[in-house]
């Protein structure tokens, strides 16, 4: 074996993690030392795993990823990429049947010794510089830490570069590893431990250090390079000083150094352990790009591939990968593009003083020649290559809970591929495939598995559609591992997460919303347990206001047993007994309200209105409810031929709204919207509408009131200023009362008009003020009428209107019954 690296036994070869230049170089020195034993830094549980990196399916980026076995969420990741030395490392090792080990502190010690493990989704990892510089942030206990020293930068200033990123293309993935042929491979790495080793000597206490006492970083790494130490000794009993070490450059210096067993020892004595997991995980391009975790992100990982994979004529490669996908994207860039974009990046770089062009001169010419200076098509090539959608895989044969085997089986049984780009779906509730799609994603959800977000689905309203964004990011591994515990299967696990919610739930809208969760996700053996805490939520819950927050949620819930077959009528009882509570006590819950109070429930009116007409239509009415909604038109209508309609529940509900809007003494927001949701239902004649608004806006009541129960009626955007067009008679009342508003108060009514009439289309207000500049609304004339409807004639002509009335049926699709249309 030749001679090593830093001038003792063992070669020690110090990496940049995730450095293209770093792994060319670990292959030749590799090549050259063969050595009997590689040693890489990372976790010693990884050991037992580490012979899947060999197999076909296992298509980096991916990580290690370790967790404490009863606290998932719990986890470190290690990730690597093609391009990561230790990841050329452990392939050299095994297409060689040479042993791999790891060496760094054990995951059992690295999570139990921080104070604030990192949870899911942070994506992080061991705290560590690896030849790559470090942000401050929060250390153990929450205390501040100084800014650590970055060796890179470091480095770079030595050297007259204010970029250290620039520096490191130039010293290192701009060389060729070894050089000339015959050169010699270990060079480079002598090098590299000569410069780490004047770094830990001058500013080793302060880069260590980082003012956070006894337990910061400087212990962390001494701790660590001790562990390192000890198993490099017995790596060299075992196999000689035939062995190579991969590890961050900065722990060159530290593994050489001399310490005795003892000292070493010691500094392990007493850490804290616990129960740790580890398997192999898929990673993305985008991950490796964030500054976080097991060595510090890089920025542009897509680029450091290309590096990796194209060692010669690297510039014209990636021109001419980017003018393919521009091209895609049909943009007009053609060869000679290419050529001219060549040629400024090799001219950048001569002027600047490089050897070769970097990502910086690339990107300058093609922002120049193939995008005419915009950044638009430059942001698409940034997102697309410089970074990547990149996303690993692992083989079949990976450690894996019973939960994530489910997973896998539903992805390939589904076509339902997890990808790193976001991808939009649209499901068709009526195709197999596709529900079971959508009950997956919910289930997911359910779990707190995010890999789709619900959107708005673009054409069509009816609810047999949905849309969904889905893309697969490498925490959802851990919340899978998290979501072990709730059982074996997605379908199993979700409805033992729901009952357990369920239980937990402290409001009646955590639980409605919940059992429409369920139902989403079709999970009807969490139902019952569901509908037994709705229950006794909704008897222990006496405020208004929570019940009509949560009915809604409830009733839709009901609905979705058309589209999804579901049998919901043990939800429908309940919401039907739900709503009959809201319909006893909104009139009292109504009464005293301030401002904002009124504003509130005046949504809440809206919201239980919509739920109620979804809920009267979930089952057939009731005898005599849909003649009473039928016949229940006429201006001879009272509260006690409402009554009479019935047990309908739309019945109910209209005779509670005409309590709200006849009664004195609430606010005129809530009068008036209750007006306008009966006069929408056909239960409110015209000229009854016009006499509610007459009294509002009586010369006897406050103008901010009247103000308010004019916002109440016509504060719905475009269908109340639509109601003002088409009805002279209101529009005249309006008028009239606005004009007869006292000076004195015309300026605090102003404010409350105008938020009301800005929410009309330009088009209506323009219209509004036409009408009103011509004077056709006159209060006067708009109340007499003149034989007139609306300004439109006579009324209606049946004659003219039952002649339509066959295009229609047949537009629908009802067959005619010879009845009374």
């Amino acid at each position: 074996m030749t001679p090593p690296a830093t001038g003792t036994a063992p070669a020690l070869l110090g990496v940049r993690h995730h450095g293209p230049g770093s792994a060319r170089a670990v292959r030749a020195a590799l090549d050259q030392c063969r050595p009997d034993a590689v040693l890489i830094e990372g976790p010693p549980e990884a050991d037992a795993v580490v012979h899947l990196a060999a197999e076909e399916g296992m298509r980096p980026p991916v990580a290690l990823l370790a967790h404490v076995a009863d606290d998932p969420g719990r986890a470190a990741f290690w990730p690597f990429a093609e391009f990561s030395p230790e990841w050329v490392a452990v392939r050299w090792a095994l297409a060689h049947d040479v042993p791999v080990r790891f060496i760094d502190l054990p995951a059992a010690h690295s999570l139990a010794v921080n104070e604030k493990p990192h949870r899911a989704g942070d994506g992080s990892g061991e705290d560590d510089r690896n030849g790559e510089g470090e942000g401050g942030g929060e250390g153990d206990g929450g205390r501040p830490v100084a800014p650590r020293l970055d060796p890179l930068a470091a480095l770079a200033g030595a050297a007259g570069y204010d970029d250290p990123e620039v520096w490191w293309e130039d010293a290192v993935e701009h060389r060729r590893a070894g050089g000339p042929a015959g050169g010699d491979a270990l060079a480079p790495f002598r090098a590299v431990a000569e410069a780490m080793a004047e770094l830990r000597a001058a500013f080793g206490e302060e880069a260590a250090d980082g003012g956070t006492g006894g337990d910061g970083p400087a212990d962390r790494d001494a701790v660590r390079e001790a562990h390192m130490r000890l198993k490099l000794r017995e790596a060299k009993r075992q196999f000689g000083d035939a062995v190579a070490v991969v590890c961050g450059a900065w722990h060159v210096p530290a593994l050489a150094a001399k310490r005795t067993v003892a000292a070493d020892r010691q500094l392990l004595k007493g850490l804290p352990k616990v129960k740790a997991e580890l398997s192999w995980v898929p990673w993305t391009h985008r991950r490796l790009a964030r500054r976080s975790g097991y060595g510090a992100g890089i920025t542009s990982p897509g680029w450091y591939g290309h590096l990796f994979h194209a060692p010669d004529r690297p510039v014209e490669r990636w021109m001419t990968t980017v003018a393919g996908l521009l091209r895609d994207e049909d943009f007009p860039v053609s060869s000679a593009h290419v050529i001219e974009a060549v040629r400024l990046a090799d001219t950048l770089a001569a002027m600047r003083g490089r050897p070769l062009a970097g990502l910086a001169e690339t990107t300058d010419a093609i922002r120049s020649v193939m995008c005419d200076g915009s950044d638009v098509p430059l942001a698409l090539v940034q997102d697309r290559l410089v970074i990547g959608d990149v996303l690993g895989e692992v083989p079949e044969s990976a450690p894996a809970t019973p939960l994530q085997r489910d997973l896998a089986r539903l992805q390939r049984s589904l076509r339902l591929k997890p990808e790193a780009a976001h991808r939009d779906h649209e499901f068709d509730l009526r195709k197999d495939v596709d529900a079971a799609r959508s009950l997956l994603l919910h289930r997911l959800r359910l779990l707190g598995v995010g890999w789709g977000e619900p959107a708005r689905h673009r054409s069509g309203l009816g609810t047999f559609r949905e849309s969904w964004r889905v893309c697969w990011e490498p925490e959802l591994s851990v919340r899978m591992a998290e979501a072990a515990a709730w059982g074996t299967t997605v379908e199993a696990a979700a409805t033992a997460k729901a009952e357990s919610l369920a239980r937990e739930a402290t409001s009646l809208a955590e639980v409605t919303a919940l059992a429409e969760r369920c139902l989403l996700a079709g999970l009807p053996a969490a139902l019952p347990v569901v509908m037994r805490a709705l229950a006794d939520r909704a008897a222990l819950d006496a405020d208004v206001g929570h019940l009509a927050r949560a009915l809604p949620a409830l009733v839709r819930s009901v609905r979705y047993g058309d589209v999804r077959r579901t049998d919901t009528a043990a939800l429908g009882e309940v919401a039907a007994g739900l709503a009959e509570r809201v319909f006893v006590g909104l009139p009292a819950a109504c009464a005293g309200l301030d401002t904002d109070a009124a504003e509130e429930m005046r949504g809440h009116i809206d919201a239980v209105h919509q739920a109620v007409a979804l809920l009267g239509q979930a089952g057939r009415p009731p005898a005599g409810e849909a003649e009473a909604e039928e016949t229940d038109t006429g201006p001879q209508a009272a509260d006690a031929d409402v009554a009479a309609a019935g047990s309908g529940i739309r019945g109910r509900w209209a005779a509670v709204l005409k309590v709200l809007a006849g009664r004195d003494g609430l606010p005129g927001g809530i009068r008036g919207r209750a007006a306008r949701l009966l006069l929408d239902d056909g239960r409110l004649t015209d000229d009854e509408a016009a006499r509610l608004m007459g009294l509002a806006l009586s010369p006897g009541t406050a103008p901010a009131e009247a103000a308010a129960w004019i916002e109440g009626f016509v504060g719905s955007g475009g269908a109340g200023g639509m109601l003002l067009v088409h009805d002279e008679r209101l529009l005249g009342l309006v008028d009239t009362w606005l004009t007869g508003v006292p000076p004195d108060a015309f300026t605090d009514v102003l404010p409350l008009l105008r938020r009301t009439f800005s929410a009309y289309e330009p088009g209506v207000r323009r219209t509004l003020g036409e009408l009103v500049r011509r004077g056709r609304a006159s209060g006067a004339e708009a109340v007499r009428g003149e034989g007139t409807r609306n300004g439109f004639g006579a009324g209606l002509d049946e004659e003219r209107a039952a002649a339509v009335l066959p295009t229609m049926r047949l537009l629908l699709g009802i067959a005619h019954t010879g009845g009374t249309e």
